[in-house]
Formats: structure tokens, sequence, C-alpha cells
């Protein structure tokens, strides 16, 4: 098979380095704007705005995806979409910052209440549909996705690390350490005119008519039913299931991973945020060699390694919390690194498994199940069980990280068995020969 030109390659590689540029911009350094601005003091219950806003990310990949990914299978060019969802996303991004204020919420619903908070959850409702849209449309214009889609991915982890760095490369330009902190209201600011930027691009990018256009639509469909009877493939559902019990435990690395890094010491250039993108580094080499280890290794063993190395990185985590010297920074910082194989062997791999699954009409909405099902369900249940699991693992104003990193390290322990010993595609074992 002749494979797609190198144009279009870049094309689409810049389309996911404006995407990623943009999560990573604000993301990672949320927590510390939050804190800067008294947004993460906790509530007598144990509540606080910091964890409703990272659950406000799988609130919007449950609500958004399928309904959004139905109008790109049936009613608008996926580019036309994906242009609306950045353009508006510009707007919000720019305008939630201003919105911050101090204090804990004063029940459990407040904190969901908060203006910044409903403000960033109008913005995800936005971006969460582009992570299966851009894979979607990538996947339609690739003639060799196994082989080419990492190639086109690997630019979205470069663009993540400029957005981790991009308030590091604001002070050396401007000298202005303050202005441009890893707390600073401009990583907002940053990644609303790379949405801006990306909205009008994607007007450029080849024209994605909907594959099911014409076709009638019900509620079944609405609610994406010919994706979730892919469910029926029990390879799937194995896949599908384990997919959304692993990104339970992910929540704890989102929401605290970069605070215990901090408060580990750990730092590059001086900044928490640099050391943290060593991971999307190590994500790049792992990404480059994905064609290889398809075909060496196939679509099973690439998951089961995905999640084994989510294992090692909250023990290592564990481990790390409490010594001094190397026994500190090097399982911490190994723990980082290890982020190239749990992203690249787990989430990109089950895109590409995803693609092969779901019939043509119908893999706007697929890939958009799987984002709700991890981004979504997994993450938002995460979520709020590492709040209420932060709580238990603090006394006094200290957290007890061991104890905090040992449990998501036997859960995803437990979840990996389980993959292991119930999936088996007998697809998938065709497709590793045919590329070896």
């Amino acid at each position: 098979m002749s494979g797609s030109s190198p144009a279009l390659i870049v094309r689409l590689a810049i389309m996911m380095f404006l995407q990623f540029f943009i999560w990573g911009a604000w993301y990672v350094s949320l927590f510390g704007f939050l804190k800067e601005n008294g947004m993460t003091e906790l509530s007598p219950g144990n509540f606080s705005f910091d964890a409703a806003a990272y659950t406000v990310a799988p609130i919007a990949a449950i609500l958004a995806p399928l309904s959004l990914g139905l109008i790109a299978d049936r009613f608008m060019n996926t580019e036309r979409v994906l242009a609306i969802l950045n353009i508006v996303g510009a707007a919000l991004l720019w305008y939630a910052p201003s919105l911050a204020s101090a204090g804990a919420p004063e029940s459990y619903v407040s904190q969901f209440t908060h203006p910044m908070v409903l403000c960033l959850l109008a913005y995800m409702m936005c971006f969460m549909p582009t992570l299966a849209l851009t894979a979607s449309l990538s996947f339609k214009h690739l003639k060799d996705g196994e082989r080419e889609f990492p190639l086109v991915r690997v630019l979205g982890t470069i663009g993540w690390i400029a957005g981790n760095w991009v308030m590091l490369g604001c002070r050396t330009i401007t000298g202005n350490m303050e202005a441009f902190s890893d707390n600073s209201e401009h990583m907002f600011t940053a990644a609303a005119i790379a949405s801006l930027i990306l909205g009008f691009y994607c007007l450029t990018l080849p024209k994605t008519a909907p594959p099911a256009k014409g076709e009638p639509v019900s509620f079944g469909k609405v609610i994406g039913i010919d994706a979730w009877s892919l469910f029926k493939d029990k390879s799937f559902f194995v896949f599908a299931l384990a997919s959304f019990l692993i990104c339970i435990p992910l929540a704890g690395y989102y929401a605290k991973g970069a605070g215990f890094v901090g408060e580990m010491g750990i730092k590059l250039f001086g900044s928490t945020t640099g050391a943290m993108s060593t991971g999307q580094m190590s994500e790049i080499f792992f990404m480059l060699i994905m064609p290889l280890c398809f075909a060496r290794l196939g679509v099973k063993k690439m998951l089961v390694i995905g999640m084994l190395a989510w294992v090692v990185r909250y023990g290592l985590w564990g481990f790390a919390f409490g010594q001094e010297g190397v026994l500190l920074t090097a399982p911490v910082f190994l723990g980082i690194l290890l982020h190239g194989i749990c992203y690249d062997f787990f989430f990109v791999t089950g895109m590409i498994y995803t693609d092969k699954k779901a019939a043509p009409e119908v893999r706007g909405q697929a890939q958009s199940l799987v984002v709700m099902l991890t981004q979504g369900l997994g993450l938002g249940i995460g979520a709020q069980a590492f709040g209420w699991w932060t709580g238990k693992c603090t006394t006094g104003d200290v957290i007890d990280f061991s104890k905090f990193w040992y449990a998501p390290a036997i859960f995803a322990a437990v979840v990996m068995v389980f993959f292991a010993l119930t999936f088996w595609d007998r697809t998938a074992d065709e497709n590793k020969q045919q590329i070896g």
C-alpha cells in the first residue's frame, strides 16, 4: 500500500500540534492558578473548587462527544465542526481567569456552580469532542493509519510540551518572573489565541463530508446507539471496560501529579511544569516507534504494557515519598518518564483499535464513545474518588503520598490482570501478522 503524501501528514500534524498546545498551556498548571487565587481551600466536607475544576472535563466528555460525533457523521463536515468548536472555545478560555475568586465551597453542589468552574465546563464541552473528531478526520484521510497516525499524533505531544513551556518562554523573553509564572492567568490567554488560530486553520483541512449524510435520525442515533452496538463484540467490550476502569486511578495523576512533584522539590529550569513535561518528551520517542511495536507486539501486548507502566509509575511515587536524595529524585523522574508508554501504548493504540473495529459510518461516534468512557466516566469518577481519598490521606495539612499512590497502583494492577486474562481479538492478531 502506498502511503499518504508528506504534505497531508504535515497538515494533520499541525492540527494536532495546535490542539494539544491549547490543552497543555493551561490544564497542567490549573491547580497552581487555583491555589494562587485561594480556590483550593477545603470546606468542612472536604469539597474544593479544584476538585470540581478537574471534574468538568470528564462531565463534558460524557455529555458532548456522542452528539457532536453524530453531527460530524451525518450533518456537517468534520473540519467545520472543529472550526466552530475551537473559535467558541477561544472566547471561553479568554474569559475564564477573570472569574476566579477565593474561598471554599459551602456545599457539594456549590463547587460546581462557581462561575469559573461553569466557564471551564462550557469550554470543555467544546474541547472534548475535538479529541475524537481530529482522530476520525486523520484516519479518514491517511492511507495507512497504523503507520502514519503516530507520525501525525506525535506533533500533538510536541504541542503539549510547547504549551507547558510557554510561560517559561515568556519569562525568558520579558524577564518578568511574576507575570509569567506557572500560576499566571496568561496561560489562558496563550491557550485562547492558539484556539482561535486552530479554529480558522481547521477550515483549510481536507474536506471531510459526513459519511452517513441523508440517513434518517432517531433518538437512538442521537445517543449513539450504533456505536454502543460495538459492545456486542466481546473483545471490544473488554477493551472498553478496561479503558474505563484504568482511567479511574489516572484521575489522581492529573489532579495531584504536578502538586506531588512540586512538593518533592523536583523541578527543571526552576519549573515544576518543566519537570512534568519530560513525560511528554518520552512520549515523542515511544510514538515514533509505535509502528514497529505494532508489527512485533500486536494490540493486546501493547495495551497490557501501557497498563503495566501505570502500575509501576504509581508504585514508584508511593515508594519515593519520605525518601531523600537519589531514592527520591530517581523514582519520581522515572515515574514521569513512563508517561510515554502510559499514554502511547494505551490511548493511541486504543484509537487505532477503535478505528479498525467500527464501521466507517459510525467511526466518529465510536471514537467519541471511547472518549466518553475514558476521559468522561473514568476520569469523572476518579476525580471525585480522589477528592475523597485526598481527605483520607491528609493529616493536618500534610498528605501521606505513600498511602495516596499505592492505592491506584493496586487498582491499576487488578485492571491489567483482568484485561490480560480476558481480551483476545482474532482480527487484531491477523492485522499484526499482515503488518509483520
